[in-house]
């Protein structure tokens, strides 16, 4: 694959089996659709690489919530704000260099930049 070299640590057996039962558990419990438990897990998977922030970059305030309610977690108690590999999101570099980040999120300020600035902004 590129040039980047992960930074978030594997997890224990012990934090493994955790998260593999927590995952188990919400599968057999689920009923609805199943792109949406498929989203949710996705979710709780990448949430301990990239930190709750970036969760919210990728979906919606009502998003996180829907999944939160499909995993029985709160993103905010069970992943670090930024997680070790935070920096690889784009968005969350450009966010974080020119904005508010709540601001971002709830949709009260805007990022238009054209593609020559949303590539400076975004350059680790």
């Amino acid at each position: 694959m590129g040039k980047y070299k992960a930074k978030t640590e594997f997890v224990s057996q012990a934090e493994a089996k955790q998260r593999h039962d927590l995952m188990d558990q919400r599968i057999r419990d689920f009923e609805g659709g199943l792109d949406e438990l498929e989203s949710a897990l996705g979710m709780y998977m990448i949430g301990r690489h990239f930190g709750w922030k970036v969760l919210y970059i990728v979906h919606s305030k009502k998003t996180v919530r829907k999944y939160e309610e499909i995993l029985g977690i709160d993103v905010r108690e069970a992943f670090d704000a930024e997680g070790p590999d935070a920096d690889r999101s784009n968005g969350f570099r450009a966010v974080k260099s020119i904005s508010n980040f709540w601001k971002f999120v709830s949709g009260e300020e805007k990022i238009n930049l054209d593609r020559e600035a949303r590539k400076a902004a975004t350059k680790g």
